[in-house]
C-alpha cells in the first residue's frame, strides 16, 4: 500500500523534482517555496519520500520481544558503555529521583516518593518482572522534566526519566501513567487511567465512526501550558471552519489571560476526539502524554516540534504516522496542511491508519513490560559492583523482606 500511493503522488505531479529536493531535506516540515502549488508538491514528495522509504521495525507481526524498541535501549545505555557504572555513580544519581533496589527478587525504595501514584505505576511493572530481574540498584525520576544535561556525558550518575531531550542523557523508561498517576484533569481527578483499558475504549470510539462520518476539522482541546499553541487557538477563532481549538482550565488558571482571553472551554474526553479527521500535539512540561492517545481514534495526528521524546516515539515516523509540524507553527502553516489534507483525504486517511496500527500493535501492555525486562537486564549487565542489602529501603513486593 505504501509503494503505491507513493507512485500515484510522484505522477500525478508536473513539477521538477529535482529543483523541490535541493529547497527541502528529506524529513523536514514544509520549506520555504515562492508559490502555493510548489509547497503542495513538497507535502507531496515528502509523503512519497518517507512511505517509499519505510520500513517497518518488525518482521514479526507479534513482536513478542518488543524489537521494535530495541534501539533505543542501546542508545540510552551507550554512555555507560565504556565505564559501567559504579556504586559511586548511583550514589551521586540518588539527589535526582527515588532510590530504588531490587535484592533476591524482592523490591525496595526510599522511604518517602515525591509523587506516590507516580511510584505506584513505575513499582506495578517492576513487581511483576521480579522474578525474571536480577540484583540491581538504580534511581528512577518521577519528575516530569529530566535530570542529566549532556554535560554528564554518563560519567557521574546515572537516572531513569520518562522523557528527554538530545540535550539529556537520561535512561528513559516507560512512563508511570501507562498504569497509574496520570494528568489530574476535571474528567480524570485520579489520573488518565490505565492505558490497557483506554485503548480498549478509544478502540470502539473510533470504531463506531467511519473516517468518512468524521468531522473535517482540525481539533483540540487542552489547557495553555505553552504559548506554542497559541497560533492554533487564533486561527481557530479566525477560521472555526477549519479547526475547532480552544483552551480549557488547569491548576495554575487565574484569569482569562490564561486562555488567551477567552472563556476556558470545558475539557473533551478523549473518546470524544475520535469525532474529528485531524488532531494535534504539543509538548507539554516535557513529552505529552496524549500523543499515544490520539492515534487510537485512527484520526490524523499532527505532531508539533521532535524536541521531546519518549521511549516509543523514534518508530513513530513522520509522514508515515503522523504530520509533522516545527515548534511554534504560524497560523498559515497549519491553513495549508489542513487544506491540503482536506483535498487529499485518502492520504489524511492512510497516515491515520498507519499511525494507529503502530500504536495497536506496538505499545500493548505487554510491550511496556517487555521494555522494562529487557532494559533493566542490559542496565544490570553496566554494574561494576556487587549489590548490597539496605536496611534503610522501604520494602515494596516481593516473597519476603530479607533485608
Amino acid at each position: 500500500m505504501f509503494l503505491v500511493l507513493c507512485c500515484v503522488i510522484i505522477l500525478s505531479e508536473n513539477v521538477n523534482a529535482a529543483t523541490e529536493n535541493q529547497a527541502c531535506s528529506e524529513g523536514e516540515t514544509i520549506c520555504a517555496a515562492p508559490n502555493v502549488e510548489k509547497k503542495l508538491y513538497a507535502i507531496k514528495q515528502r509523503i512519497a519520500q518517507a512511505m517509499a522509504n519505510y520500513e517497518s521495525c518488525s518482521t514479526d507481526v507479534a513482536d513478542v520481544n518488543c524489537t521494535c524498541h530495541a534501539a533505543v535501549i542501546k542508545k540510552d545505555l551507550a554512555p555507560y558503555k565504556s565505564t559501567g557504572l559504579s556504586r559511586k555513580m548511583l550514589e551521586n544519581a540518588a539527589k535526582y529521583g527515588t532510590r530504588y533496589k531490587i535484592y533476591k527478587q524482592q523490591l525496595y525504595r526510599d522511604e518517602n516518593c515525591m509523587f506516590p501514584a507516580r511510584c505506584q505505576g513505575i513499582e506495578h511493572f517492576l513487581l511483576q518482572l521480579l522474578p525474571q530481574l536480577p540484583d540491581m540498584d538504580l534511581v528512577i525520576n518521577t519528575r516530569d522534566y529530566p535530570q542529566l544535561q549532556s554535560a554528564f556525558r554518563g560519567q557521574d550518575a546515572a537516572v531513569f526519566s520518562f522523557s528527554k531531550t538530545q540535550e539529556h542523557h537520561d535512561i528513559m523508561y516507560p512512563a508511570w501513567t501507562f498504569w497509574a498517576g496520570g494528568p489530574a484533569t476535571k474528567l480524570h481527578p485520579t489520573g488518565i487511567g490505565r492505558w490497557d483499558l483506554m485503548r480498549e475504549k478509544l478502540r470502539n470510539s473510533a470504531d463506531a465512526i467511519a473516517w468518512n462520518d468524521k468531522q473535517a476539522l482540525g481539533f483540540f482541546r487542552g489547557s495553555r501550558t505553552s504559548d506554542e499553541r497559541d497560533s492554533l487557538v487564533l486561527l481557530s477563532r479566525r477560521r472555526p471552519e477549519l479547526v475547532n481549538a480552544q483552551y480549557t482550565k488547569n491548576q495554575a488558571w487565574k484569569s482569562l489571560k490564561d486562555t488567551l482571553n477567552q472563556a476556558p472551554a470545558q475539557e473533551a474526553s478523549f473518546e470524544d476526539h475520535c469525532q474529528y479527521k485531524y488532531l494535534f500535539n504539543f509538548r507539554g512540561v516535557a513529552a505529552s502524554f496524549r500523543l499515544k492517545h490520539l492515534f487510537l481514534c485512527k484520526s490524523l495526528v499532527f505532531h508539533v516540534g521532535d524536541e521531546w521524546q519518549e521511549f516509543f516515539y523514534p518508530q513513530l515516523k513522520p509522514w508515515v504516522h503522523y504530520v509533522p509540524l516545527q515548534s511554534y507553527p504560524s497560523e498559515q502553516q497549519y491553513e495549508e496542511l489542513i487544506e491540503f489534507f482536506k483535498n487529499h483525504d485518502e492520504l489524511a486517511q492512510q497516515i491515520a491508519t498507519n499511525g494507529y496500527d503502530f500504536i495497536w500493535q506496538h505499545l500493548r501492555m505487554e510491550d511496556i513490560s517487555c521494555y522494562w525486562r529487557k532494559l533493566l537486564k542490559r542496565y544490570k549487565k553496566l554494574l561494576k559492583y556487587e549489590v548490597q542489602p539496605d536496611k534503610q529501603m522501604k520494602f515494596v513486593g516481593g516473597a519476603k523482606d530479607e533485608l
